[in-house]
């Protein structure tokens, strides 16, 4: 099954005609020329394509767009808080390269030592954190001015300096 990422939220109606605007987590002018279909999780793991008829920026984080089948407010109000998702491979290419979701697959990377390939990216108002697995646990980085020592977009590769015993808090 492919792997699909959250791009983003629904969080308002626009006009009489059924746009809606999504929130968006893709960057600085995201390319979104080549979007043709956003997916609504119906279910857990059940993606249901919506196709889109007509989108343009609108904002830093926001996107108008024009849902086929939906054309009146009411319509569009049924998807407010709805979550917007793509598959992983096309969010990271329209995604910003600066936009935290363009770090999925990256290696997060302590003292020249992998700890696991980033699944995730959340984003919270003061830091992002990334989860990834180790030893087939689930664990979350925090990235923040105090974790983050630099990311290297050539190796793909994120290197941290984490507080003492935060590992060990998901691995014992």
């Amino acid at each position: 099954m492919q792997d699909y990422v959250t791009i983003g939220t629904l969080i308002a109606t626009f006009g009489v005609k059924g746009e809606l605007i999504l929130q968006h987590h893709l960057g600085v002018k995201p390319d979104i020329s080549g979007i043709d279909v956003f997916f609504i999780e119906e279910g857990t793991d059940r993606f249901i394509p919506y196709f889109i008829s007509d989108k343009k920026l609108r904002a830093v984080d926001e996107i108008l767009v024009s849902l086929e089948g939906i054309d009146s407010v009411e319509k569009a109000r049924l998807y407010l808080k709805k979550k917007i998702w793509l598959p992983e491979t096309e969010a990271k290419k329209i995604a910003s390269k600066s936009a935290p979701i363009s770090l999925l697959g990256f290696a997060v990377v302590e003292n020249k030592k992998e700890l696991g390939k980033v699944l995730e990216v959340i984003e919270q108002p003061m830091q992002i954190l990334l989860r990834i697995e180790m030893e087939g646990k689930e664990v979350l980085i925090p990235i923040n001015d105090s974790t983050l020592i630099k990311i290297d977009h050539k190796t793909q590769k994120i290197h941290v300096d984490l507080p003492p015993g935060l590992l060990d808090i998901y691995l014992n």
